[in-house]
């Protein structure tokens, strides 16, 4: 505790105070100054009547009359005495109390945590408490021959100086918080608090102060804070911090129009398919090793970002939003070109594989980049730009990095609209089932529908194409289809009701990769068929390509469930992804749908046409049935025929309608064989 601190907060003395000392000594000297005046009394008294009688005649009388004044003189001083006693026993339980309340205040300050001083009106020491040693390690006699102000951190000497000048002239000084140095060499925080002690005439005489070690406090306040500001996993800044320093630059950019920067927003490609397949604690292992190489690598492209200023990059720069997603904040550079450098050398970085846990892991990332060029008041504003380019970057291939333009602003508001009205679309039943039939080329009969969603917004029809993709990434269209295949296996019943057949007609329904990943997809189905009581034989489910040679493992897994509901199972859009023949052989799957791409240009393309020839062959080699998409020219379906390709669906035959007009076609053509021009015109009449 420094000598000159006079720290605030009047508080109740513990020991014996000046007023209540001087009071005892008064009491004390009153009482000998009146057994003065007695005892000099009863002597003038004494020598009165023994010297002063000059009358013989009275001598009988004289003795007389001395005895009864000795007597009571005697009385006097005998109570004089008793009274004495009195107050020296007073006196005496007095100092006995205020020796109880030292002792005490002895105890306290000996056994006390916190370290109690004694200081004089001018700073210096008169009592320190044992806890000076067990906290800063110095003893009484060390801190007798020490000055407190070298022990103090020279930052806050002057505050601490300040303070004690201030409780100099006016006896109260101030709570203080400040570094004091260990014995040890290391800095210790206190928290200093004192009471007055003031003499007879209410002057301040002397302070008991009070320091109480904070450090440990402090240290766990500090990691608090850090904690609020980042991330648990990496322990990069985090989502707030970022936030707040980008706000710092956006207020620097306007203040100085020449200084620019740039916001990074960088996510890793393809990340959720590593972390389920080797585990979330190697997943978090990648997380925490890109965090360390994207901070290496900062350091390193500097020089390309900021040449003027040649000073390393500020730790809060780089964050952690959460997940696989690092945003950077590139300050000070000179043109936007700058920016894609980094963002390019970053990825090459990334690129080189990691090794975690024996695995080999190599990382792609897509970044988007936004400039402070763009016209944003705030940081999120601009955060969500870059996470826009990022987006774009996805949908452009992954491992690219795009610039924030106006255009990809309007196409993410519109977004954000879409999003809005399809959710309410859902809440008011918006969504209309609609079936494309699907021909046997060998009899021309309808054989089965495809299920497929279309929206009745306002007085229009939207087709998939115009709100599907952001059904599939908001989740929404989870719900979707749940309503689809409930319409459509309840349709399917009602036509096997009205147009029996042999074999029964069928339903397609396709399974969405947000679908295909929830976990409890097989038993939505299976509940959805038990309601609508369709057999599910009768049921066919469509899983693309891509979704089932995306994590191998686990499309045989979820396939194998929905096989054991006894629906058949068919792969969309064949031919368009990376098949493993192997792979393929040991999928459940029924049939093979082949991508309308090859079909509609195999009339015209000797390459489509020698694709979709081999797809059939390897599908009849695997015992599978083939289905051709798009058909919408006679050509293709007599090239198809002449494939032996099994069942075709198109515009040639009928474009996606509702129950009602399907309903008509299958009461013209049911029954009989028709030819595809018949189906098409029995559709366009009805």
């Amino acid at each position: 505790m420094s000598q000159e601190e006079f720290p605030t907060a009047n508080q109740n003395q513990p020991a014996a105070t000046p007023i209540q000392r001087w009071q005892i000594e008064g009491r004390e000297w009153w009482l000998w100054g009146l057994a003065v005046v007695v005892t000099l009394v009863l002597t003038f008294g004494i020598v009165s009547l023994t010297y002063f009688q000059l009358h013989p005649q009275t001598e009988g009388t004289y003795w007389t009359d001395l005895k009864e004044w000795v007597r009571g003189l005697a009385c006097v001083v005998l109570l004089f005495d008793i009274y004495t006693l009195y107050q020296h026993l007073q006196l005496q339980q007095i100092r006995r109390r205020l020796a109880e309340r030292d002792q005490l205040f002895q105890l306290i300050t000996e056994n006390a945590a916190d370290m109690i001083a004694v200081v004089d009106g001018t700073g210096q020491r008169i009592y320190n408490s044992p806890a000076y040693q067990h906290v800063l390690g110095y003893s009484a006699e060390e801190l007798k021959t020490t000055s407190s102000i070298e022990q103090i951190h020279p930052d806050d000497r002057q505050r601490v100086l300040e303070a004690a000048r201030k409780a100099r002239s006016t006896g109260q000084g101030q709570r203080l918080e400040y570094r004091i140095r260990h014995k040890d060499g290391s800095w210790r925080i206190l928290e200093s608090t004192a009471s007055v002690i003031r003499n007879a005439k209410g002057e301040t005489e002397k302070l008991v102060i009070v320091n109480r070690d904070i450090s440990e406090r402090k240290r766990a306040e500090e990691l608090l804070a850090h904690s609020a500001f980042h991330d648990g996993l990496t322990n990069l800044p985090n989502r707030a911090l970022f936030l707040d320093r980008l706000q710092r630059a956006l207020v620097l950019s306007k203040r100085h129009t020449d200084y620019k920067f740039a916001v990074l927003f960088i996510d890793v490609d393809e990340f959720k398919v590593f972390n389920d397949s080797l585990g979330h604690k190697v997943g978090d292992e990648v997380l925490v090793q890109i965090g360390l190489r994207l901070t290496a690598s900062l350091r390193e492209v500097d020089t390309i970002s900021r040449p003027q200023l040649g000073q390393a990059q500020k730790d809060d720069t780089l964050a952690r939003l959460g997940g696989d997603e690092y945003t950077i904040l590139l300050e000070d550079i000179r043109d936007p070109s700058d920016a894609i450098r980094v963002a390019e050398r970053l990825q090459s970085r990334l690129a080189v594989p990691f090794t975690v846990q024996g695995y080999e892991i190599v990382v792609n990332a897509s970044v988007g980049i936004a400039l402070s060029t763009a016209a944003c008041a705030h940081a999120e504003d601009l955060l969500r730009d870059a996470n826009i380019a990022m987006y774009r970057a996805k949908r452009a291939g992954k491992a690219r990095c795009e610039v924030f333009d106006t255009a990809m602003h309007e196409v993410a508001v519109r977004r954000l609209e879409l999003e809005t009205e399809l959710r309410k679309g859902l809440e008011l039943s918006e969504f209309r089932t609609h079936y494309q039939p699907i021909i046997s080329l060998k009899t021309g009969r309808i054989t089965g529908f495809e299920a497929l969603t279309r929206w009745q917004h306002g007085d229009r029809l939207l087709s998939p194409a115009e709100f599907i993709a952001v059904a599939d990434e908001t989740g929404l269209i989870i719900p979707m289809n749940r309503i689809l295949l409930r319409e459509a296996c309840e349709q399917l019943r009602s036509w096997h009701a009205q147009f029996p057949a042999e074999p029964p007609l069928t339903m397609s329904v396709n399974i969405t990769s947000k679908e295909f990943a929830h976990p409890n997809l097989a038993n939505g189905i299976a509940e959805t068929l038990k309601q609508t009581g369709l057999d599910p034989n009768h049921l066919q489910l469509e899983i693309t390509e891509t979704i089932a040679m995306g994590d191998p493992e686990k499309a045989a897994s979820v396939l194998a469930e929905l096989k054991a509901l006894g629906v058949r199972l068919s792969v969309d859009d064949f031919g368009t992804g990376y098949s493993s023949l192997s792979r393929l052989q040991q999928f459940p799957v029924d049939s093979l749908k082949i991508d309308r791409a090859f079909i509609s240009q195999m009339d015209s393309d000797a390459e489509s046409h020698k694709i979709v020839q081999v797809i059939i062959m390897l599908a009849q080699t695997l015992g599978l049935v083939t289905v051709a998409e798009g058909t919408e020219t006679e050509e293709q379906v007599n090239q198809l025929k002449v494939l032996d390709c099994g069942f075709a669906q198109g515009y040639y035959f009928s474009r996606p309608a509702d129950h009602h007009v399907i309903s008509d076609l299958l009461l013209r053509v049911n029954g009989r064989a028709a030819t595809p021009a018949k189906a098409n015109a029995a559709l366009a009449g009805g």
